[in-house]
């Protein structure tokens, strides 16, 4: 039987793939993300870096905005960041910078996820990072994707 905090994992990365999804359907790279403050959904967010015509449109910066505005504040220290993919050193930073406590993601980005660019955590010093939830969904959505982009 899977436990407790694997299952409340699931069910938010669930809601970063719907998300993710939402990027897919509007022809932009296919990753979501959500915030999560006690057990409630504060911010969420999807690439839009088309739409925008802005590279920084990313999901985790996207879920960061949505989140600070409904609480108030410019530090999510109780939050936990579901992200469909790694985050890319950019996020990262943003990541670390906002003091979120808890990074969960999907699929590894090998190209261009921040564990490509350094062996240290650029995140907060207390956050946890959870990596490979929903893994293979994720990645294959980003599969996906680019398979009919070429």
């Amino acid at each position: 039987m899977m436990d407790l905090q694997r299952q409340k994992d699931e069910r938010f990365m669930r809601m970063a793939l719907e998300e993710a999804r939402q990027a897919f359907e509007a022809d932009e790279v296919p990753i979501g993300a959500v915030v999560v403050c006690n057990g409630r959904v504060v911010g969420r967010g999807h690439n839009m870096t088309e739409t925008f015509n802005d590279v920084t449109a990313h999901a985790e910066m996207q879920a960061i905005t949505a989140a600070v505005n409904t609480l108030g504040g410019k530090y999510l220290p109780e939050c936990t960041l579901y992200v469909t993919v790694e985050p890319c050193l950019m996020c990262a930073g943003a990541i670390g910078w906002s003091q979120v406590s808890r990074i969960v993601y999907g699929a590894g980005d090998s190209k261009r996820g921040y564990t490509t660019f350094t062996h240290r955590q650029p995140f907060h010093a207390r956050a946890t990072i959870t990596a490979g939830v929903l893994e293979n969904e994720c990645a294959e959505l980003m599969k996906t994707f680019f398979a009919r982009k070429r």
